[in-house]
């Protein structure tokens, strides 16, 4: 299925969860913070937030003095 992810599209599995996607991705959970939607989703809801066709979604990572987004 396909989402954007940051802006941009990305194909990812039928059954990805939010979690599935940052470890995909090569993300440690704890250091980013992860918009779906517009919607902030807790770390602890992580594993049990499905994606779904055409989310947008945003992850943000947090670096002293600003923000970088991947």
């Amino acid at each position: 299925m396909n989402i954007q992810l940051n802006g941009k599209p990305k194909e990812i599995p039928e059954t990805t969860t939010v979690a599935s996607l940052l470890d995909l991705m090569n993300i440690r959970s704890e250091v980013v913070a992860v918009e779906v939607n517009l919607d902030v989703i807790p770390r602890e809801r992580r594993g049990e937030k499905a994606l779904k066709e055409g989310d947008e979604v945003e992850v943000v990572r947090f670096v002293g003095g600003g923000l970088w987004t991947r």
